[in-house]
């Protein structure tokens, strides 16, 4: 099965690299061991900061086998509507983690997302970007 590369437009990489600096901000500030919640919380003024939109914890409707329901996906932060963030604070990157945002995408026709671990002492090794 071959598999076509897509190539992001310039404003999404343009807020793929606001994402990463946001994120980088909230750790260099924050450092690791707190609450998702907490650098959720932190990430998106920084995102603010950076004059971005974003939604958080959005409801996201799914389609299957011809029922729409309302409830069926949750984003932790949608930027821009164009980019999703996972976000945790964990020890241990799950492969489960990755396959999350990969149906995330998949279920939003979005191309680009990033998981974001800050439970990492340098966040280079917390970044994830997910492209689809």
């Amino acid at each position: 099965m071959s598999r076509t590369l897509v190539k992001l437009t310039t404003e999404e990489e343009r807020i793929g690299k606001l994402v990463v600096d946001s994120a980088y901000t909230v750790h260099r500030g924050l450092g690791p061991g707190l609450l998702e919640k907490v650098y959720e919380l932190c990430f998106c003024h920084e995102l603010a900061k950076r004059g971005l939109r974003f939604s958080r914890q959005t409801d996201v409707p799914i389609v299957y086998d011809g029922i729409l329901f309302s409830e069926g996906l949750r984003l932790d932060v949608l930027v821009e509507d164009l980019v999703v963030c996972e976000l945790k604070a964990v020890e241990v990157m799950q492969p489960l983690f990755l396959a999350q945002i990969m149906t995330q995408l998949k279920l939003t026709g979005k191309h680009l997302g990033f998981l974001i671990n800050f439970e990492v002492p340098l966040i280079k090794d917390g970044i994830r970007r997910v492209v689809r």
